[in-house]
């Protein structure tokens, strides 16, 4: 069984170790085909803290860390620049 992943931008690292990455899925309506966009937001696991606010991130499925933690961060894919 492959281990989920999904990229996303990071929205708060206000946490110990800990950083909430919100991931968009951008579909089309069934009915109407208008583009629909849900955001789904999941804490993730930043063992080093490297992660700041606007970061691309990679995260991936895990064991449970907490009780809402379920994913880690596996790479930095961009970092922000205007902060």
């Amino acid at each position: 069984m492959a281990t989920k992943e999904r990229v996303g931008t990071v929205v708060s690292d206000k946490m110990d170790k800990t950083v909430v990455v919100a991931v968009e899925n951008r579909f089309p309506h069934p009915i109407y085909q208008k583009t629909v966009s849900r955001t789904q937001r999941y804490k993730a696991h930043d063992e080093a803290n490297t992660c700041k606010v606007g970061d691309r991130v990679r995260i991936t499925e895990t064991r449970p860390l907490s009780r809402t933690k379920r994913w880690t961060v596996a790479e930095v894919l961009s970092t922000s620049t205007g902060n």
